[in-house]
Order: structure tokens, then C-alpha cells, then sequence
């Protein structure tokens, strides 16, 4: 009966288990995403709105005067209505340029966005595997306690019997003690990761092992974040030639027909009152001197665009520099699991032999101890590079240019 109680109380604990994919999707739906998402949304409807200023605009309005003293051409008391109907035939090319702008600009909002969304995606892995490096840790000195448990148990019945000494029992209390310091420090880490993972996510998660990362042999592109320079780039360059447009001709169109409705005291006055007039006009309006102004503002916005590309180009070659480092690291780590592996085994037969020696009376408890130890160690050690591992894959997959949640198993 008490088997199924206690598989009653651990089955929703698993079916609530996070995996990493979950918390990826869980976090890619935090504040500061959707934030970044009204962000781009918002540029989007003012460009939409710049768009819309761009077309023919028709306004209507009227009036009422009141005059002291009537002539021909102003009555008593009068009222009009006009309809107005204009637009913009030439502005220079700014209306093109403006275009491009907000294009760049969008382009840009949407690199971060997913840039954003990437650091994110790191951050969880980085989360998630350390978690998992936490987790073994905590079994391997789980174990070794119980080892140590078990020898002293062991020397304690041969302190009553006279067979052994007390500082061999107190040497095992020892490291009994530290062993537990460093659980709790080790659960301190644990659950210091979920707080974390917890901000992330918006919500209290647990945390299922088992994903892993999958790499790919693929050609290297910008990553999101340098898309996003090189378009603010072009944006900078856009705004400097946008400058220069206010000093080319500018031709608008317009048409406006009002009504008129004159109550004359006098009837001549009356009689030839105008009762409605249409009026079509091409205005040209072409800035010839300004004192060089316009010249200052367009090298002032010139200037922003150098400093903008020499940034581009400096985090450009950053990039290139991380990307070669994360292929390092990669390679690295996978020649550490070798390593680990290949130490877990000598301390793993090591500990045996010792083990047996020990309790043989063959070796006194320090080496049985330090065996224990390198044991449990190596243990942790063989995990936690397994961890880096996958952490460095995410690394290296983002330092290509790739969407990194895409990549989770």
C-alpha cells in the first residue's frame, strides 16, 4: 500500500517536470520580450502612419464674419464653406528616403528582438545544465555520506571493542561534517538556479533532465545582434541624406472650392457678390541660401553615421573573435570528457583497492579517506564537463548567426 502512496505523490511532480525546450518557451514569453514585441510593433504603425501622410488630404471648414462698416467686398455678415483638397507632388526624395528609413529602422527592432530572444534562450541553458552539474554533484556526496556513515558505523563498533583508536573515528566526523557543509552549499546553488529560472520564466518551475543540445555543420552568418548594427548603420546614413532634401525645390498641389452666402445692406453690393470659387495652385518653394545651415546639420548627421559604422565594424570583428573562441571552447570540452572519464575510472578503481585495504587494516583512514574523496570528485567532474559541453554547443551555435532554441532536444 505504501508503494502506491508514495508513486501517488511523486507522479505529479514528474508530469509537471519542465524540460529545457519547456523552459525556453515558458521564458520567450517574458516581460521584457513582449516589450521589445510592442517595441517593433510600434515603429511599424508609425511608419504605417508616415505612409498614410503621404496621400492626397482633404480637410473641409467654414466662417462667419460680422463687419461694422460694409463694402463690395466684405457684406454685413457672411458665411463660406471651402472643401481643400492637396498634396505633396515633390519633397526632394525625402518621402523616399523616409521610406527606407523606417524600413531600416524595422529591420533593425526586429534583429534585436530576436537577439534578445537568443540571450534569453542562453541564459536558461546556461541555467539548466548547471542545474544538472548541481544535481550530480549533490548525489555523488549523497553517496559518499552514506559511505562515511557506513565506516563509521563500522569504527565504532571496533572502538567499543578496543580494536581501533578514537582519532580514526574522529577523522571520519570530520569529514562527515565538511561532507555536509558542502551538500548544503551544493543545495544553496540548486535552488539559487531555480530563483533565477523562476525570474526568467514568470513562474516556480522543476526541472526534468534528459534535453541536450544538437549541433549542426553549418556555414556561420551575422548574428542577430550585428544585423541589427549594420541596419542602424544604414538607417544613419539614410537620416544624413534625408538632410539635404530641405534644400531642393518642393512642389505641392492644391485645390479648394468655397461657397459663399453675402447678405449685403446694400443690393449693388448684392448683385455682384461672389457666390462660389474654385481655386487650383502649384506652389514651388526651392531654399537657394541659409547660411549654410543646412550643410552643418547634414555633417553633423554624417558624423553619427561614421561613429555608427566604425561601431559596426569593431563588433563585427568582435564577432568573428567570439566565434573562434567558441569553436575552441567546443573542441576543448569534448577532449575534457575524455579526460573525466578517464580519471572517473582511476578513482573509481583506485577507491576499491583502498577501500578493501582499509578494511583490511592495511592503510590507515586518510588514504581511504582522500580515495572517497577523489571518487566523488571525479564524479561531480565528469558531469559537470558533460554540462559545459552543451552549454559551449549553445555558445557556438548562437556565435553563428543561428536561432539557438531551435537547436534543443
Amino acid at each position: 500500500m505504501s508503494k502506491y502512496v508514495l508513486l501517488g505523490l511523486t507522479f505529479p511532480i514528474l508530469l509537471f517536470s519542465e524540460s529545457l525546450d519547456d523552459l525556453i518557451k515558458m521564458s520567450l514569453v517574458n516581460i521584457n520580450i513582449e516589450a521589445s514585441k510592442m517595441s517593433n510593433e510600434s515603429i511599424k504603425k508609425e511608419y504605417d502612419s508616415i505612409k498614410k501622410g503621404y496621400l492626397p488630404s482633404l480637410s473641409v471648414g467654414g466662417g462667419y464674419t460680422d463687419v461694422a462698416h460694409e463694402t463690395a467686398s466684405a457684406a454685413n455678415n457672411s458665411l463660406n464653406a471651402y472643401v481643400d483638397l492637396s498634396y505633396s507632388l515633390y519633397d526632394g526624395g525625402k518621402k523616399d528616403l523616409t521610406y527606407k528609413t523606417y524600413k531600416s529602422r524595422i529591420n533593425s527592432s526586429s534583429e534585436d528582438l530576436i537577439s534578445l530572444k537568443n540571450n534569453v534562450t542562453l541564459d536558461v541553458i546556461d541555467h539548466y545544465f548547471n542545474y544538472l552539474t548541481n544535481k550530480a554533484a549533490k548525489e555523488a556526496k549523497n553517496t559518499e555520506i552514506e559511505q562515511l556513515n557506513a565506516q563509521f558505523d563500522r569504527l565504532s563498533k571496533f572502538l567499543d571493542a578496543g580494536t581501533t583508536t578514537s582519532d580514526e573515528v574522529d577523522r571520519i566526523v570530520s569529514n562527515m561534517e565538511k561532507a555536509n557543509v558542502e551538500l548544503q552549499e551544493i543545495e544553496l546553488n540548486i535552488q539559487t538556479i531555480l530563483h533565477e529560472l523562476e525570474y526568467i520564466t514568470g513562474q516556480r518551475v522543476t526541472i526534468s533532465d534528459g534535453s541536450f543540445i544538437e549541433i549542426k555543420n553549418e556555414e556561420a552568418t551575422l548574428r542577430n545582434d550585428i544585423k541589427s548594427l549594420k541596419h542602424s548603420v544604414q538607417t544613419q546614413l539614410l537620416n544624413a541624406k534625408n538632410v539635404k532634401t530641405t534644400n531642393k525645390p518642393q512642389v505641392n498641389l492644391d485645390n479648394k472650392y468655397t461657397y459663399y452666402d453675402h447678405n449685403y445692406n446694400s443690393d449693388t453690393y448684392a448683385d455682384q457678390a461672389l457666390r462660389d470659387q474654385n481655386v487650383f495652385a502649384v506652389n514651388v518653394e526651392w531654399k537657394l541660401f541659409d547660411f549654410n545651415s543646412n550643410k552643418t546639420a547634414y555633417d553633423a548627421a554624417y558624423k553619427s553615421f561614421l561613429s555608427a559604422k566604425s561601431k559596426y565594424e569593431y563588433e563585427k570583428n568582435r564577432a568573428d573573435v567570439d566565434l573562434s573562441l567558441a569553436k575552441k571552447s567546443y573542441d576543448i570540452n569534448k577532449l575534457k570528457i575524455k579526460s573525466a572519464e578517464a580519471s572517473l575510472k582511476a578513482a573509481i578503481s583506485t577507491y576499491d583497492v583502498t577501500k578493501n585495504k582499509y578494511e583490511n587494516g592495511l592503510v590507515n583512514n586518510v588514504s581511504y579517506l582522500e580515495a572517497l574523496s577523489d571518487k566523488s570528485e571525479a564524479q561531480s567532474a565528469l558531469w559537470a564537463v558533460k554540462n559545459a559541453l552543451e552549454i559551449s554547443k549553445a555558445n557556438l551555435i548562437y556565435q553563428n548567426g543561428k536561432n539557438v532554441w531551435e537547436y534543443v532536444k
